[in-house]
């Protein structure tokens, strides 16, 4: 850690987090790779709206409440749908770690009714970012003044070749001598490894009080920006932590790179319920002037590598840890709060725009989610796909859609109209959430031009990666603008884009069919179209006329050899709409909805099915196709073979189930709640949206505990 001696800095600033009372620690790798930290003066504001009297009688009573620094009448606007703006209290907190305890003061005051506060689930590292117009690894140069940090941007969120400083990547993992089936907190430590550069180094002698005062040491001296656990969350840096206290050494046991001693975890992880599932979040361990990641507890690491989490935290404003751990729907709504900020609009701490009301009928109408054509089941030839690009996203941009533009009182006359409900769209201003997704789209389109031209592979992966990091958010981001706790949501908005989105799927549904080619599926923003002695220029030629009449990119993404719809399994005769799999001319195998694309598949199902897919994948057309079944049919014998045998591998049999409650709450013993229940007996800690991994032993098994076996 060095601090700085020079009155300014160039670099890129890595992590900011409050220090003192009324101070921020700021680290930044400078250009010569120094990390440098700094500190400045900040004190977070936040905004309480009401009637006038009642703004007037809270000055009385916070006056001389020893958090608040000063406060001041200033004109915002307070609702998203306001035109005006309106007279609020702004009140300066002295410390940003006081802001949730200072809001719970003023509700309680106005009895939950009278006063609503604003801006105040805004972090202190975020709102500083906001503040300041900065965002993580920024480059930027930075004036110590006496008083404060003075920045100067030479950086932004826009540029699509923007550089990166070297970052210090450290693997930490931990191996615990257990005394039963599952580890627990009084375990001693065995060993601790950990990886840097492609250097291993392994600690294994001495006390537990010497091992974990040599990786404290040894992370001091290795001095990694990002330390990466798998676990560190849920149980790693808890466990280490209690073996610090029983070694009585937990003040010397310092891993961040602000010399911090690791305190307890007070808060507890939460359960959560998203697109039909259950999921568990442990709580963040948070690491000063280094980030911890834990891979079991991120997302977008997973999906997007280092360079996709970096473009994330960029784009959001949002810390790296943070970024790290945070839902899509999170990071859109950072998005929105920095729009938000921005346009001098405050930020609720509850959603307040409701939806609006409706007849029957005009639910009816309204509210059908997306168009689709139910597929053709069976085998066919030639068959071209073509793919709208941020089909929604697009819509949502090109037609202005946010919870303050659907419905606004200025424009009861717009011409821009929702379908089929004829609701009115703003047409003097442009809402929150088409302003931050014009600028996701667009940086993903640059993304995947550049990945398409580069050769270098190094490159192409980068960009890959990047665009795959927005792509989520531009996935998510329709789903969330009708999510009831998006705060920039609207229902409304919602149904409006799927109206949108039904006209333009059906019109270049209609111009495919006046090409001469047919339908054979559609669902959403994807067509599957089939036209005899048709050429890839045709489908070329299409998607240009198709992009031009509707104002959205339609991709070709290729035409196949061969494509299986296939059928619902009670009903063989319907087609299942995303359930097929087929060859493109390319020799690249696509696949949705079979046991190859599911999580919990056991590795013996997954080999078998893929064996048998790949010797379909050598068919040139339906007829070679339905030549190779009998060698297919060979291919499931000889699995089954194994399977009786005994030859196949215990862990290529192991089943991955998740838990959408608490086991003690499940009415019957299902596979997964025997297995759940097994690991509770063990001391292991088992909650709703965990996941649980098996192996079936004696599945008819009277005996429900010995029907499986828990991993």
């Amino acid at each position: 850690m060095q601090s700085s001696g020079s009155p300014k800095v160039r670099g890129w600033i890595f992590d900011v987090y409050p220090s003192n009372i009324g101070e921020m620690a700021v680290w930044i790798i400078s250009e010569n790779g120094q990390r440098i930290r700094l500190t400045d003066k900040f004190q977070p504001k936040i905004y309480v709206s009401g009637i006038k009297e009642e703004q007037e009688k809270l000055v009385g009573k916070i006056y001389a409440n020893p958090d608040v620094a000063n406060w001041n009448f200033i004109y915002k606007f307070v609702q998203p749908m306001d035109s005006e703006k309106s007279r609020v209290l702004e009140i300066t907190l002295k410390d940003c770690r006081k802001v949730s305890s200072l809001t719970n003061q003023i509700l309680k005051i106005g009895d939950y009714m009278r006063l609503e506060v604003h801006n105040c689930d805004l972090r202190g590292d975020r709102t500083y970012f906001f503040t300041h117009d900065l965002f993580p690894l920024a480059f930027l140069e930075v004036e110590n003044l006496k008083a404060d940090l003075k920045y100067t941007l030479l950086d932004s969120v826009e540029s699509i070749n923007y550089t990166l400083p070297p970052m210090r990547i450290m693997h930490l993992k931990i191996e615990i001598a257990k005394t039963r089936k599952i580890a627990s907190l009084q375990d001693p430590i065995a060993n601790i490894s950990l990886e840097q550069e492609e250097k291993r180094f392994i600690i294994d002698s001495g006390n537990e009080a010497e091992k974990l005062l040599q990786l404290s040491k040894m992370v001091k001296k290795l001095d990694p920006d990002i330390i990466v656990t798998k676990g560190g969350d849920s149980y790693i840096f808890s466990y280490l932590l209690q073996r610090a206290i029983v070694s009585e050494m937990s003040d010397k046991f310092i891993l961040s790179r602000d010399e911090v001693p690791f305190v307890p975890k007070t808060q507890q992880g939460k359960t959560f319920f998203s697109y039909g599932r259950t999921f568990y979040k442990a709580p963040t361990i948070r690491l000063y002037g280094r980030v911890h990641i834990d891979a079991g507890n991120t997302f977008i690491l997973n999906e997007s590598s280092f360079q996709g989490l970096f473009e994330i935290a960029r784009i959001c404003r949002a810390p790296l840890h943070t970024s790290s751990r945070s839902s899509i729907g999170s990071s859109m709504s950072s998005l929105q709060f920095y729009q938000a900020f921005k346009q001098e609009m405050l930020i609720p701490r509850n959603k307040s725009i409701p939806e609006s009301f409706k007849s029957a009928y005009e639910l009816l109408v309204a509210d059908r989610g997306g168009f689709v054509y139910e597929p053709k089941v069976g085998i066919h030839d030639n068959t071209g796909e073509v793919d709208f690009s941020s089909m929604y996203p697009s819509l949502m941009v090109n037609n202005n859609i946010s919870a303050e533009t659907v419905l606004c009182k200025c424009c009861p006359d717009s011409h821009l109209r929702i379908p089929e409900l004829n609701y009115n769209v703003c047409e003097k201003r442009k809402g929150v959430v088409p302003k931050v997704l014009k600028l996701v789209v667009d940086k993903r389109l640059k993304y995947k031009r550049l990945r398409d031209e580069v050769i270098n592979p190094k490159l192409k992966e980068m960009y890959d990666n990047r665009q795959i990091a927005l792509k989520w958010i531009l996935v998510t981001c329709f789903g969330y603008l009708g999510y009831r706790n998006a705060k920039f949501g609207t229902v409304d908005g919602h149904i409006g884009v799927c109206a949108f989105g039904r006209a333009a799927f059906l019109r270049a549904a209609r111009i495919s069919e006046s090409r001469g080619f047919e339908v054979l599926h559609g669902i959403v923003d994807s067509l599957w179209l089939k036209k005899d002695d048709s050429n890839l220029e045709d489908y070329e030629n299409l998607c240009r006329e198709v992009s031009d009449e509707i104002g959205i990119p339609l991709n070709f993404e290729g035409r196949y050899k061969w494509i299986v719809f296939l059928p619902s399994k009670m009903h063989p005769n319907v087609g299942v709409l995303n359930r097929y799999y087929g060859v493109m001319d390319s020799g690249k195998i696509k696949v949705r909805g079979i046991e190859v694309r599911k999580h919990d598949t056991p590795r013996f199902v997954y080999n078998a099915q893929m064996e048998m897919i790949n010797m379909f994948s050598t068919a040139n057309n339906s007829t070679e196709f339905m030549q190779k079944i009998p060698k297919v049919l060979n291919v499931v014998k000889a699995y089954r073979l194994k399977l009786i045998n005994g030859e196949v591998p215990i862990e290529d049999l192991i089943v991955f189930k998740h838990l959408s409650k608490n086991p003690k709450h499940y009415q019957q013993h299902a596979s997964q709640v025997i297995a759940a229940e097994q690991l509770i007996a063990e001391g292991s800690k088992v909650r709703a949206g965990n996941s649980v991994s098996f192996v079936f032993t004696d599945s008819n098994n009277k005996r429900f505990d010995r029907r499986v076996k828990a991993e």
